[in-house]
């Protein structure tokens, strides 16, 4: 018994540190209804600008605080509030995430390139001086970090509460979360209650960022993965309060701390069960609590009366074009295939055919997230991991039994298809929010603990994906390779689109538009997700085999749950409801990637940002931004031809002019993203 409270008393100031980030997820969530993925990323900006201060610039620790946590974290808040947040409608949940996670992806891509990109040691504390012990609890030393951590984070946590439970901004707060429109209309100032709280959860997370440095042996900017765990055990902490309680939160915070701490220690570090237990511990709990707290599920009933009132989704290029533009346009994309194929495989320099083999193979995988999210609607945080397991099925495959690489890949893809499936039915009793939030336990599950084995993903080493062969045609070279991943992709792109006509496509759309309305006329939700998964993991499989062959040696850093995250990102910015959303986000994700290589180092993973920076648009134009554009020309050109038409009629010349309606009637309005 004794040494069991002496493995639990370390784990309390790591859980307090959980416990801020829950915390700060709850007070967000509860008031403006978005779960903010971005926390940990906040804290990370915190932790690095405090370290900076204090180390490099050598200011006292109270003013490297007050500007880390004090000013920057605030403004950070409400920068959030005021230019992302506040312009997404109130019922997108999906616009909600996909923000959240440009400001997950860009923050510690932007870090090193205003700041210096080396690793820094000798970590700043707060407060006390983290190696000192100043007594002992139950023969336990306790330190000056451990001291500062607890104190201030029971400290912070007992403030807010009292604030929320016994103050008007408390009442007016509780009032927005119960409906905000309501709200507004009995003159609540929802926009500065939504303000407030962005401002109090950016300085939870930053405070929980200082809190954390002192634990860390180094701070790398450009691998801030160190705050990963803090992520996981916050989103776990938070669900286990269902994203209500304050103190809950707080609580179950500290709970998994000690929890992580006791199993850590109370295991032999040798064991085959340490070994697959401690690692996976922080996904498991995620997972279980995801799926097992009931009082989840009112998160999925939305209780806004008025939260049905928002417009529908814009209509997508191929709605509203005049179908004499059909034919021209048709041709005019079959002639710049034709025009890519050929300068690909002449003239177009070897440094950039591989880019291409890349970008092909990325439109493959792209296609996934067109399936799961523009026709199945749920947001898909793991797509990089099924490209992952069609990747290293075909390297092991390959380098173990000598299976052909193209047998291989439909193997691996047959391996996706099956997790994609398992994953679907492991979650069929929860949707949106809780889908998604199942799906990043997957993939951090997958990058921590699945890809880590020489069986798997080949640990550090990683597996060698070599390039296939059919008889006695080698695709070895660059330019055969393109020809290989070009098939490919029409092949799946043609699949996509037969899904896309064809029933499935259509009780997709249903349960899109309503899940309720779908279910009603004995649509199953439950079955068609499986069907909508397990494609969309095939395909990425595929695309992953594809990209696996192009690179060679593939490791698990290949397939890191932030590209899975950046894949959602690039292809929202394109156009993700649409076929050929999916294969531009692919090209543009590889060439983009490869000319920017010619920039300094310090500004390596810029594209992330810029695809990140694409992505604030899905609120205002969920239909991405190359879709919108190519809807505002077309409507432009229909313009033009009414005209025409209108000016032969007064000239005596409209029996040739053929009619052209207002909006134009599409020739394939029926076929989504084709022509």
């Amino acid at each position: 018994m004794n040494s069991l409270v002496n493995y639990a008393i370390p784990g309390i100031p790591t859980g307090c540190e959980f416990a801020l980030m829950a915390v700060g997820l709850v007070l967000t969530y509860r008031a403006t209804g978005v779960f903010n993925l971005a926390f940990g990323a906040q804290a990370f900006l915190s932790a690095f600008v405090y370290d900076v201060l204090q180390q490099s610039d050598r200011l006292p620790q109270w003013a490297a605080l007050a500007v880390s946590v004090g000013v920057i974290a605030p403004a950070l808040g409400v920068a959030l509030d005021r230019l992302l947040y506040r312009r997404v409608p109130l019922a997108s949940t999906t616009a909600k995430v996909v923000l959240s996670i440009a400001v997950l992806i860009a923050i510690p891509e932007l870090v090193p390139m205003v700041f210096s990109g080396a690793t820094r040691t000798r970590l700043g504390h707060l407060w006390l001086p983290t190696g000192r012990v100043y007594f002992h609890l139950a023969q336990t030393p306790v330190t000056g970090g451990e001291i500062s951590t607890v104190v201030v984070s029971v400290g912070i946590v007992a403030v807010l509460a009292a604030m929320l439970r016994w103050s008007g901004f408390g009442l007016r707060m509780r009032a927005v979360v119960e409906s905000r429109r309501l709200a507004q209309l009995d003159g609540v100032d929802a926009a500065r209650v939504a303000t407030a709280a962005w401002v109090l959860s950016s300085v939870l997370a930053g405070m929980a960022g200082v809190l954390l440095l002192p634990q860390m042996g180094s701070l790398d900017p450009t691998q801030p993965l160190e705050f990963t765990a803090l992520l996981v055990a916050g989103i776990t902490a938070a669900a286990a309060a269902a994203l209500r309680s304050v103190p809950g939160a707080f609580g179950a915070g500290l709970a998994i701390g000690v929890l992580e701490t006791v199993v850590q220690q109370e295991l032999p570090s040798g064991s085959v069960v340490a070994q697959g237990l401690v690692p996976a511990l922080p996904f498991v709990l995620l997972v279980a609590v995801l799926l097992l707290n009931p009082r989840l599920r009112a998160l999925e009933r939305d209780p806004d009366p008025l939260a049905s009132v928002d417009p529908p989704p814009p209509p997508l290029a191929a709605a509203v074009r005049d179908e004499r533009l059909a034919r021209p346009m048709r041709w005019g994309f079959r002639l710049l295939v034709l025009a890519f194929l050929a300068s690909s495989l002449t003239w177009v320099p070897d440094t950039w055919v591989f880019p291409f083999d890349q970008g092909l193979a990325f439109s493959v995988v792209f296609l996934s997230v067109t399936v799961v999210t523009g026709m199945g609607g749920e947001l898909s945080l793991c797509q990089a991991t099924f490209a992952g397991v069609g990747a290293f099925a075909t390297g092991q495959l390959a380098a173990h039994l000598g299976v052909p690489v193209l047998a291989g890949g439909l193997a691996g893809a047959a391996m996706a298809a099956g997790a994609g499936a398992l994953l679907a039915l492991l979650a069929s009793r929860v949707s949106g929010l809780l889908l998604t939030l199942v799906t990043l336990a997957f993939a951090l599950f997958a990058d921590g603990v699945l890809f880590q084995f020489s069986w798997s993903g080949g640990g550090l080493a990683g597996v060698t994906v070599p390039r296939p062969q059919l008889g006695p045609l080698s695709f070895a070279g660059d330019r055969a390779f393109l020809l290989l991943a070009f098939v490919v992709l029409v092949a799946c792109a043609g699949l996509v689109l037969a899904v896309q006509r064809g029933a499935t496509g259509r009780v997709l759309a249903a349960l899109r538009g309503s899940r309720a309305g779908a279910a009603s006329v004995g649509v199953s939700p439950s079955r068609t997700r499986v069907t909508a998964f397990a494609l969309s993991a095939a395909l990425a499989g595929v695309g992953g085999a594809l990209y696996g062959s192009v690179q060679g040696p593939v490791s698990p850093g290949d397939f890191q749950y932030v590209l899975s995250l950046a894949f959602v990102l690039v292809v929202v910015t394109t156009g993700v409801r649409t076929v050929e959303g999916a294969v531009q986000a692919g090209m543009a994700y590889a060439v983009i990637a490869e000319a920017l290589t010619y920039l300094p180092a310090r500004f390596a993973g810029i594209e992330l940002v810029l695809f990140a920076a694409g992505a604030l648009t899905y609120a205002a134009h969920p239909e991405g931004v190359v879709e919108y554009q190519r809807r505002v020309w077309l409507r432009r050109a229909n313009a033009v031809l009414r005209a025409s038409d209108r000016a032969r009629a007064r000239g005596g010349g409209g029996e040739g002019g053929g009619p052209a309606s207002s909006e134009g009637a599409p020739a394939a309005a029926g076929v989504p993203g084709h022509g």
